[in-house]
């Protein structure tokens, strides 16, 4: 686990020596993604920098950027390759004469590349963004893995191609000034988050999951393809024991895989089922229980899962350590945290996973993340959702739905709860009546088009970009599953799992130099639940039934039955005592006026309508208060680093 940047000087007239002291000063800006080791790479007009976290063989041959046998192909790598042991076997990378010199996975992807071309990201089972330079061809490949575990950004500035593994690196070339994303910003509205490609920089990139950037000093001109897709080819005669059985052996394989580390490696244990289930494989997996797990807690008992964490721990017999989120602790963060993304960015499980990141590592280097287990075994209430909704539409008349109950759920009280049932009960009626991706976008979406035109300044600006549910709608269109169910996780698989969840998994625990893994995105398990029967991943409305049945006899029953919380913090609460002083000074219909972005008075409207409880704004109050500290830190001041945390000193293991 690492971060690196670069670039590939296309056409700049800067000298060697000043390209070189540009690229050490961009790396200087990611050191806490790698403490352990600083490396540099020129050749012709590529330039490399890497920053070392040591995970795999410690020892200085591991150091990147890493090359072959003669110097002919470089590359700087961010990730893990889980099955690069098998790939040395299946490719007989040794018996076809290749040296290793180190027992990292780097090198073998390297001599893959020479085996087998670009076509080498497809027999990778693994979280990673890379450069990788042809010295013969002159060509610089740049890929990401498909789940968009890793972070890779590119720009084209004066006459050079920049990448990097953080915005932060690319903000700092010379060549950039930094200016708000006008279509990042709008649909940043829609999700309090910015969906890729986008960012929330004018003129960055973010390069898509399981995609790759090729570019040649022959033709100067990127060419971005598409190298991992998700198929769903349905086995109808497989049976229901079977599915489980399969999904239990693809899990436990993956987690075998993904305990590889030459560091110390724990748990981010929620009490969810995901995070509960890698507990207990990775115990049964060790044959001892002799690892750290790390579990939130909270005083709103809606959010706190906190005793379900603690019975998990218990019964396998893990070294826990629970870690209480208050208010005061996540305004001390604000905007710190963001430093570490450098997007505006509103899911309320970042600051707490920043908190567990900062208390873990102390104690280890690896942590094990739940993430990608609602979507790869059909977690989500949103699916239980459309389910109802079509037995809805069936049976309930529309003059009912429409004339009746819909304006009675309308009527219920606001709650500040966590997914309260006056929450779910309007976000349902309201999407009903839509169409599948439609009223799944209606469950996310945090402003409507209509009610962004009006929070915008000057909304006209913004009349070119395509309504935010079309993302939805394409990737809808563009799965190949003949249900419903697997489009729907197909959504999530596109744009929530890569552009929020994996966001925060990556930024938070590298802050603090840990690197965070996440077994549910094995590519053996992913592809071999696309082919399981949709009536086994959601039996009725149990959700992860597949999971469920096969952890039986692992976990407390209390685990197994348990619905699904999620790590969230009550900031709609906080948002009428705790926050309320920070969020009246930042998003004042003075500050949001001087950005030339907002409309502050009807902002404030909604404010009031919040504080009144008439309407829970939170969401978006959370959102806009995040992009406000953003805008603050990175438009205003340009001054992040002055946020930063003082990085680790680099660790010291025994080597093997």
């Amino acid at each position: 686990m690492c971060g690196f940047v670069g670039l590939l000087n296309l056409s700049s007239r800067r000298n060697n020596r000043e390209l070189e002291d540009i690229v050490i000063n961009m790396a200087g800006t990611i050191k806490h993604r790698g403490p352990d080791a600083f490396g540099l790479y020129h050749n012709g007009p590529c330039y490399l920098a890497h920053q070392r976290l040591s995970i795999i063989d410690l020892s200085e041959s591991g150091k990147q950027p890493m090359t072959n046998e003669d110097g002919t192909v470089w590359i700087a790598y961010n990730g893990e390759t889980y099955n690069f042991q098998d790939i040395i076997r299946d490719y007989r990378l040794k018996e076809k004469g290749h040296q290793f010199r180190s027992k990292t996975d780097t090198e073998v992807i390297i001599h893959l590349y020479e085996e087998i071309g670009k076509e080498f990201t497809q027999k990778m089972n693994g979280m990673y963004a890379f450069a990788l330079w042809d010295v013969k061809t002159r060509t610089l490949i740049l890929a990401r893995d498909p789940y968009g575990i890793k972070p890779l950004f590119y720009m084209e500035k004066g006459g050079i191609l920049w990448f990097a593994s953080e915005l932060k690196a690319l903000v700092s070339s010379p060549d950039y000034s930094p200016v708000p994303s006008l279509e990042g910003l709008f649909h940043f509205l829609s999700f309090d988050y910015i969906p890729g490609p986008h960012t929330a920089f004018d003129g960055i990139k973010e390069l898509r999951p399981g995609h790759m950037l090729i570019i040649s000093m022959e033709n100067r001109t990127p060419q971005i393809s598409r190298f991992f897709d998700l198929p769903y080819n349905i086995d109808h005669t497989m049976s229901e024991k079977d599915a489980i059985e399969l999904s239990y052996d693809y899990l436990t394989k993956a987690v075998k895989r993904q305990l590889i580390a030459d560091v110390p490696v724990g748990v981010m244990l929620s009490g969810g089922i995901d995070s509960s289930a890698l507990t207990a494989l990775m115990a049964e997996i060790r044959g001892n229980p002799d690892f750290h797990t790390f579990s939130l807690a909270f005083q709103d008992t809606s959010f706190d899962e906190s005793p379900f964490a603690q019975l998990v721990a218990e019964k396998i017999g893990t070294t826990h350590h629970e870690i209480m989120v208050t208010p005061e602790k996540v305004l001390s963060l604000l905007p710190q945290y963001l430093t570490y993304i450098d997007e505006p960015y509103a899911d309320g499980s970042a600051i707490p996973t920043y908190i567990l990141a900062e208390c873990a590592k102390d104690f280890i280097t690896v942590l094990l993340s739940g993430e990608g287990g609602d979507e790869v075994y059909a977690g989500y209430d949103t699916y239980a959702a459309y389910k109802i909704r079509s037995l809805y539409r069936r049976i309930v008349p529309g003059f009912l739905r429409k004339g009746i109950i819909h304006p009675l759920v309308h009527l219920l009280p606001v709650s500040h709860k966590k997914l309260s049932l006056e929450f779910k009960a309007k976000r349902f009626t309201e999407g009903t009546e839509l169409d599948v991706p439609n009223s799944h976008f209606f469950w996310r979406v945090v402003l409507s088009d209509q009610v962004k035109k009006e929070v915008l300044k000057e909304p006209d600006r913004f009349r070119e970009f395509h309504p935010s549910v079309q993302f939805f709608t394409d990737a809808y269109q563009h799965c190949g599953a003949d249900d419903e169910l697997n489009r729907l996780m197909y959504l999530e698989y596109s744009y929530h799992l890569p552009d929020d969840l994996m966001i925060k998994n990556d930024r938070m625990s590298m802050a603090h130099s840990i690197e965070a893994r996440v077994p549910f995105t094995d590519n053996d398990l992913v592809r071999f639940l696309a082919t399981v029967p949709v009536k086994y991943k959601m039996k009725g409305l149990r959700k992860k039934h597949l999971l469920r049945k096969g952890l039986e006899g692992l976990l407390p029953r209390e685990i197994l039955d348990k619905k699904k919380v999620g790590l969230e913090m009550p900031y709609s609460r906080w948002f009428r005592a705790e926050l309320r002083e920070l969020t009246e000074e930042m998003v004042s219909e003075k500050r949001l006026e001087q950005t030339g972005l907002f409309n502050g008075k009807k902002i404030r409207s909604l404010w009031d309508e919040h504080m009144t409880m008439k309407k829970d704004h939170g969401r978006f109050f959370w959102g806009l208060l995040n992009y406000m500290l953003w805008h603050d830190v990175y438009i205003e001041k340009q001054d992040f680093a002055g946020y930063h945390s003082k990085v680790r000193e680099p660790r010291k293991y025994n080597v093997r």
